[in-house]
């Protein structure tokens, strides 16, 4: 079995939590295996968990799902593109979460799963205003409790962009996972090589969303001929992200809504955890470049590919690290916020 003692961390700032490093699993080499592996692989985490659905201000409904009973603090679990909350990743962390005696609860956006919603409108990486309104009602339903939010690939640019323009946001401690920091450069790179599986999966899934949305409807924003047409991500994000949220095309919607250059302007306890190896974010010089302050950490990783992460000396004992990782952040802020 290959030495693994070169494969931990790549850079850290300030590590804050008791999270051992990570240490990536020898037999994934790479950062597509560490993708794949807990996305096709893992066992779906199983649990109980109770649903609610939450009207919004323009009356459109999302769903919530709820972990086992927990006293701790309230944690929210962000979804990635399209994903939801059936998705693994969000289902390990609420597990996660609930062994540690955190409440966690999945937003479900407008329109993810199987459930369509009833506006136009759909989630994209700006579209932070729903998020804002769920955790007003975690803290209105525990106002004595911590409120902490946990976002995966999109969930992160979404919780990033909602922290760089609210300073005062309701929210304790913070974590963004893999998130495409440059949506442009994301979207080049998933129409490149091998990362086209990623970009056709991810079209597969959201075009499934939009049938199922449109299907008994006679006026709609896009026909489904069109829809069939699409076949990149950027096309997509110009005939259906950009009209949809007013924004003027795709290369607006990428201009508006890519918080790389933004992120000095966080004041709330964050960690940011990326892989160098991530096959379709890549990180931007402008990150690697950023003087931080001391309560945004950036913990960068050589390997671990794009929410995966996965450490374990054999595939059959496979160490999900993320999970622990995060918990230990949020354990770390939210007692001293409680």
């Amino acid at each position: 079995m290959p030495d693994q003692a070169g494969e931990h961390i790549g850079q850290i700032i300030s590590n804050t939590g008791s999270a051992a490093p990570f240490r990536a699993a020898w037999w994934l080499p790479g950062g597509n295996s560490q993708t794949l592996w807990p996305a096709l692989i893992r066992p779906r985490p199983k649990l109980r968990v109770r649903w609610q659905w939450l009207t919004l201000p323009d009356e459109d409904c999302i769903k919530l799902v709820w972990g086992p009973r927990r006293d701790g603090a309230l944690v929210l679990i962000l979804h990635g593109l399209g994903g939801c909350a059936n998705s693994g990743y969000a289902l390990g962390m609420l597990q996660a979460l609930s062994k540690h005696g955190l409440q966690g609860v999945i937003m479900e956006y407008r329109g993810a799963g199987l459930q369509p919603n009833h506006s136009d409108r759909l989630y994209h990486a700006g579209a932070w205003q729903d998020l804002e309104v769920v955790v007003q009602n975690l803290q209105a339903r525990g106002p004595n409790r911590p409120i902490g939010v946990v976002g995966f690939s999109l969930g992160g640019s979404i919780l990033l962009n909602w922290l760089i323009t609210d300073s005062k946001a309701p929210v304790d401690a913070a974590v963004a996972i893999s998130v495409p920091f440059d949506l442009a450069a994301c979207t080049d790179t998933l129409n490149r090589s091998f990362a086209r599986v990623y970009q056709w999966d991810l079209l597969r899934r959201l075009k499934q969303l939009l049938h199922r949305k449109y299907a008994d409807r006679n006026n709609t924003p896009i026909s489904m001929q069109q829809l069939h047409a699409v076949r990149t991500l950027s096309a997509f994000d110009t005939y259906i992200t950009a009209p949809l949220h007013g924004y003027n095309d795709a290369a607006d919607y990428y201009r508006c809504c890519s918080c790389a250059p933004h992120l000095h302007a966080i004041r709330h306890a964050t960690l940011i955890i990326h892989a160098h190896d991530d096959p379709f974010a890549p990180l931007p010089s402008i990150v690697l470049n950023h003087q931080f302050p001391p309560h945004v950490q950036l913990e960068l990783t050589h390997r671990g590919g794009h929410v995966g992460f996965v450490q374990g000396h054999w595939p059959w004992h496979a160490d999900y690290w993320l999970e622990r990782r995060v918990v230990a952040y949020l354990l770390s802020i939210l007692k001293t916020a409680a």
